[in-house]
Order: C-alpha cells, then structure tokens, then sequence
C-alpha cells in the first residue's frame, strides 16, 4: 500500500508547491489517488499556515478532500499542533468530521491518553515510532498497542548514506516489540527515497509526498505530491494500491 502525505508541518516557506487551504488540499488529493495512492495523510491548517486540531480547521479539510477522493483520510495528532495533552484530548473529542485513521507519536507526552481518545470515537491509530527517540520502547509497554491500525516506522534520519541502516535498526527494534500489527515504513528529506527503496524490498506499506520530501529521486524538485507518488510507483516497483 502506497499512502501519500500532502503537506505535513511544512509551509509556502519550505515550497509554493505545498497545499495549505482545504481547496488546495482536495486538489493534491485527488491529483494523488489518480497518479495510485491508495490512503491520504493530511496536516490540515490554520489560514496562516499553521497545523491545527481546531474542529473548525480539521472538519473542512476532511469534507473537502472527501469530496473528491474514495480513500481512507488521516490526520496528524502532532505536538506541535496542540502541546498540551489535555487540551489534544479536548480536540479530538470536538470533532464534528472524524478521520479514518490519526498519527500519534508514541515519543510525545500523552500519546497513550491521545490514542484512547481515538479509539473512543472509533478512529484508526497510526503509531508514530520515530528514530531517535524511545517511542519503540515505550509503545512495547502500551496496553493501547495491540489496538493500533499500524505501526509507522519512521526512519527520520536525512543522511541518504545511512537512513537504510537506521531503518533497519528501527524495524528490529519494532520486531522485538512483539506486537503483531501491519508496519508502514517510510523515511524523510534525503533519506526518503532510501527508505522507500528498502521498504519496496521488504513488502511493507510505505509512503511517500510532500511532507516526507521535496526532491524526486533525480534531485529535481517535486511540483506536486501525485509526481512523488509516480515516481515512488517506478523507483521501487510500489503496486498503486495494497
């Protein structure tokens, strides 16, 4: 399975090409499941471009995108969109348009009360599981793990020479968890392309748009998250849809 994530915590600084408005959102998402992704990831936004998990930002931008793709939705639950736990509980909780599925970064404080919330209104659970920190091991000791929709292993390490290893390191760690859930892999920056390469090998899910880079595989820059999705099509022999 091949998702694509539209934006991420990026914004027009980072390139004109990211969407940001539910308009503009519902375009790259349609533009992505024609060019074969078979799930979208969103960051839906304030109007200056900050991400949020407002109601009142979250609920257009799912009914948008929902307007013109047939796919499972997702958002972030991220930190930095709400840093007080409590209050990201209260949000979820405020939603009137539910995702199919919601990030949650196991790294993060709250994760688990987060994730229960989820799971309370009936919304898959993406768990975040980062390199570099100790979210493997502390989702291992989650009750909540068994729950999860899937495991995100994500290799965040930018470094094209050594992302494969860390991806690698990452997985074994996730293996040794014990927990039985489908795992999608995916990586960032210049290691993106790496990581999707390795996870082509191996079978897993895996992602690709631009939240996760900028750059093709040719080091041109991306003009859209459907020219990703083509190319991560070809580059690693990814079927549109899992």
């Amino acid at each position: 399975m091949l998702q694509v994530c539209l934006n991420g915590a990026r914004n027009a600084a980072d390139s004109a090409a990211i969407p940001l408005s539910p308009a503009a959102l519902a375009d790259a998402a349609r533009q992505a499941v024609a060019a074969g992704a078979a799930e979208v990831h969103v960051h839906p936004k304030t109007p200056c471009g900050k991400d949020s998990l407002s109601p009142r930002v979250v609920g257009p931008a799912l009914e948008a995108i929902r307007a013109v793709v047939d796919v499972p939705v997702g958002v972030t639950t991220g930190a930095w969109a709400e840093p007080d736990p409590a209050r990201r509980v209260e949000r979820i909780n405020a939603w009137t348009e539910l995702p199919d599925y919601a990030s949650v970064n196991w790294h993060e404080p709250g994760a688990d009360s987060v994730a229960a919330a989820l799971l309370e209104r009936g919304i898959g659970i993406e768990a975040g599981l980062w390199s570099g920190t100790d979210a493997a091991a502390r989702f291992a000791r989650s009750p909540l793990a068994p729950r999860v929709l899937r495991i995100l292993v994500e290799a965040l390490d930018p470094d094209a020479t050594t992302a494969r290893r860390t991806a690698h390191e990452l997985l074994a760690e996730v293996a040794g968890a014990g927990h039985d859930r489908p795992v999608l892999l995916h990586g960032m920056n210049d290691g993106a392309w790496t990581v999707l390469r390795l996870a082509g090998e191996l079978g897993l899910d895996t992602r690709i748009g631009l939240e996760d880079t900028l750059r093709l595989p040719d080091d041109r820059p991306a003009d859209s998250s459907a020219q990703l999705v083509l190319a991560a099509k070809e580059f690693a022999g990814i079927l549109p849809a899992g």
